[in-house]
């Protein structure tokens, strides 16, 4: 693992669910110190309760000044305008965005620290702030996000990909779109709490008693409810198959209407990462209903290791990420067969966590992940310091598999 380094991170809000940002740098701050610099949006505000309470949160936990939320991990909340579209308001950001951070960084001691960032909106600073190294770690298309001023992003995208020592990416369509602009790109899939998840087949792990009270079988999903997901085949489920219990954990930020009123569907909202385990262990299969889109053509979902951690069988829509994935996860390529593949599942196999189904997972843990990250980067530092172009860097590492084995070159 990398050691004694000093890492700023553009991610997103620290307080948010745990995705892969949080993940990794958790572990790296075992080792080494993390500037956390809060969500800088990936689009303009609106004018509705939702963006102007997170206007005022943002200012608040600006006058905050930098925190330290675990050991070696400091966050900072930076103020900028979000308006992509202007030329001056990004010029005007980039001064006072770099401003910024060089005044926390002098107050940390930060010194030739490496950026390591997952958000395009922060191109126009990247690069600007002394660092000894710069990753960019794309974990989605953001300019495929419904709410995302496409032109704007790509462009920034763009400008980020090109001043990167070392791109990563967790899908490999990510890869073969994101090599145009910088061909030192890498493949690292995403890994899995696996300890976490597999608590689920802990005999000591009790099932919320608001899900052991539901009818079986129960189906279950857990993850934030967007415009990504299938609620016309949620709703098509429910009409077919009554007595199943269809489980929806996660906030929701799209229009539930097509699902309400039905009384085998329980919307749960959202629940406390550390009991997902449980709930977990209540399902009977876990599903994945994405819609098939742009978005979710470069998507790696978290959820579908954390099932398999878990021990459950999944269902999911047709996929890349879900296909190179394997294991024990059956594919509905239309409406129709995804609900014939959950009902056959429930009929004919072996239901709920499986300790088999949790074992495929162990070599897929963020531990492990980690290791391979760390791999390519002081890779990456090695070849900044012998002055070696982009391209000479380059390596069969970047064709990893999904548990990190290496794939020849094609």
């Amino acid at each position: 693992m990398l050691q004694g380094k000093e890492i700023i991170c553009f991610a997103n809000d620290w307080d948010g669910d745990p995705l892969s940002k949080k993940h990794i740098m958790k572990r790296l701050a075992q080792q080494n110190r993390i500037l956390w610099v809060n969500s800088i949006g990936n689009r303009s505000p609106k004018i509705n309760k939702k963006d102007l309470g997170r206007i005022f949160r943002k200012a608040n936990q600006f006058f905050q000044g930098v925190r330290e939320v675990e050991k070696n991990i400091y966050v900072f909340s930076p103020v900028m305008i979000p308006f992509y579209h202007s030329m001056a308001f990004r010029k005007a950001n980039q001064l006072l965005l770099a401003a910024m951070i060089r005044r926390q960084l002098k107050r940390l001691g930060f010194s030739k620290p490496i950026t390591w960032t997952f958000a395009p909106s922060s191109a126009d600073v990247v690069g600007r702030l002394g660092e000894s190294q710069v990753i960019y770690h794309c974990v989605d298309e953001f300019s495929a996000f419904s709410d995302a001023p496409q032109t704007a992003i790509q462009k920034m995208e763009e400008t980020l990909l090109k001043k990167s020592d070392v791109v990563i990416v967790s899908a490999s369509t990510l890869q073969e779109s994101k090599r145009r602009w910088n061909p030192n790109t890498h493949l690292v899939r995403h890994g899995v709490e696996y300890d976490h998840f597999r608590k689920a087949l802990d005999p000591a792990t009790a099932i919320p008693p608001e899900l052991a009270a539901l009818p079986r079988p129960i189906i279950g999903f857990h993850g934030l409810v967007a415009d990504w997901i299938d609620l016309p085949l949620i709703r098509k489920m429910a009409i077919q198959y009554p007595k199943w219990s269809i489980v929806l954990l996660g906030s929701a930020t799209t229009d539930l209407s097509q699902i309400a009123g039905f009384k085998n569907v329980h919307l749960l909202g959202k629940r406390p990462y550390e009991s997902l385990p449980s709930y977990c262990k209540g399902f009977d299969a876990a599903i994945l209903p994405f819609v098939v889109n742009r978005l979710t053509l470069y998507a790696n979902p978290l959820k579908l290791r954390e099932y398999l951690a878990a021990g459950l069988p999944v269902v999911s829509t047709d996929l890349p990420e879900v296909r190179s994935l394997g294991g024990d996860i059956r594919i509905g390529r239309s409406h129709s067969g995804f609900i014939e593949q959950v009902a056959d599942l429930v009929q004919k196999e072996g239901t709920g966590p499986s300790l088999a189904r949790s074992k495929s997972m162990a070599q897929e843990s963020w531990d492990h992940k980690v290791e391979l990250l760390s791999m390519l980067i002081e890779k990456g530092a090695l070849s900044r310091e012998g002055d070696h172009s982009r391209a000479s860097v380059i390596s069969p590492i970047s064709h990893l598999g999904p548990i990190g084995r290496i794939r020849p070159m094609k």
